[in-house]
């Protein structure tokens, strides 16, 4: 039986290993050292861009931005906006109806009361007047006619020419001619006032500040009064009729001072007082406003009836308070901010709140519990909770970049 030989008697003498120069350290470290050592650099270095990830989004570092409180004046205002309009302006109309024959006026005229300001076609109105003159002198003859006729019966009766029913009669002509004559006298007047209607004049004095019929225009005075003219009795003095938002009408008084501006004028500061809160309501997209009168000084009459006005209405004013910014009042923590001591869950209507930063300590926050007045728009009134210099906390600025070693974290 033959046996076959072991592998290794057919394999060349074993050799020695040599160092392998580009795996062999630069002290003569074996190859399989050299190996160990790389593997573990660069274990070493995953772990460390691996650690320095997650602590930036565990950590979530940042800067918390404060502000001091200071003292100083504050004043709020109620904001509105308007239109500017005459004290006391009348349209003048017609009573009558006929063609507009002269005008005498034009817009900017100044009118005393009682100057002509138009005229309508009198023909028609001047014959109404003279038969109304006819028909009352005929009136008037009739009844003088039943005069004399009663006075002769009068006389007739006691030598029994007449009868008592003759002189009745005669009586009851009499009266019914002299009613006619106080109808017929009663027409004559009414013709001749509707002639006089024909001579429009101003009721005020004043400056006409719209006209809005031309020569030749044919006016239908029947169930309302055409308007001719608007006159404006002084426009020296002014109103504004200001729309109040109903969460702001509350605050507004009688006397207040008034800020506004124009269009026409947007570098320069108007100024005037509150003279009415009127009380009825108007409802527009379900936003109620009440109506703000405002009395305003126009010497050199720059403001012209009709200009928007922006309104700025003061409604307090306090001298030497606290102030705390309202960013600071707005701000809200971010979700790693860690509390001494955690913030009420509920807050009271009058109070707000408000944070300081822990000294020494990363990320954390004091609640402060405040109490405010009045506000700017920029700074409130601190009221209670807290003291002047405080640093309040009005943002947070995080120091986390994007990108980087290891990514951006997850």
């Amino acid at each position: 039986m033959n046996s076959t030989p072991p592998i290794q008697d057919h394999l060349p003498p074993a050799q020695p290993l040599k160092p392998d120069p580009v795996l062999q350290g630069t002290g003569g470290i074996p190859a399989a050292r050299a190996i160990r050592a790389l593997v573990g650099a660069f274990a070493a270095l995953a772990a460390l861009a691996g650690a320095s990830g997650c602590n930036r989004k565990a950590e979530g570092g940042g800067t918390f931005d404060t502000v001091k409180i200071t003292r100083g004046d504050l004043s709020q205002h109620v904001t509105a906006s308007g239109a500017l309009g005459a004290v006391k302006s009348v349209d003048v109309g017609s009573q009558v109806s006929g063609k507009i024959s002269a005008i005498y006026v034009d817009f900017n005229s100044p009118v005393k009361k009682g100057d002509p300001v138009a005229e309508i076609d009198s023909a028609t109105y001047s014959a109404a007047v003279r038969q109304a003159e006819g028909e009352l002198a005929s009136a008037r003859a009739s009844a003088t006619l039943n005069q004399q006729n009663l006075t002769r019966k009068k006389n007739l009766l006691p030598q029994r020419a007449a009868t008592q029913a003759d002189l009745e009669q005669a009586v009851a002509e009499l009266a019914q001619a002299e009613a006619t004559v106080i109808i017929r006298e009663a027409a004559l007047q009414r013709a001749t006032v509707d002639l006089s209607y024909c001579k429009i004049t101003a009721p005020v004095d004043g400056i006409v500040i719209a006209r809005k019929v031309d020569i030749g225009q044919t006016l239908a005075a029947t169930m309302t009064t055409p308007v001719l003219f608007t006159i404006a009795q002084d426009i020296t003095k002014m109103n504004i009729i200001a729309t109040v938002n109903e969460a702001d009408i509350g605050q507004i008084r009688d006397g207040q001072t008034v800020e506004f501006n124009v269009d026409a004028f947007p570098e320069e500061v108007f100024k005037g007082l509150v003279r009415q809160v009127r009380k009825s309501p108007t409802t527009t997209n379900n936003v109620v406003t009440y109506e703000t009168v405002i009395a305003v000084d126009n010497p050199e009459m720059k403001l012209f009836p009709g200009m928007t006005a922006d309104v700025s209405i003061l409604v307090a004013e306090r001298k030497n308070v606290l102030k705390i910014p309202n960013t600071a009042l707005r701000f809200t923590p971010p979700e790693s901010t860690k509390y001494e001591p955690a913030p009420p869950a509920k807050l009271e209507r009058n109070q707000r709140l408000a944070y300081t930063v822990v000294a020494g300590k990363d990320m954390t926050l004091k609640p402060r519990i405040l109490r405010t007045g009045i506000t700017d728009s920029v700074d409130s009134e601190l009221l209670d909770g807290a003291e002047e210099s405080a640093p309040m906390v009005t943002s947070f600025t995080s120091n986390q970049k994007p990108g980087g070693f290891g990514g951006p974290p997850r």
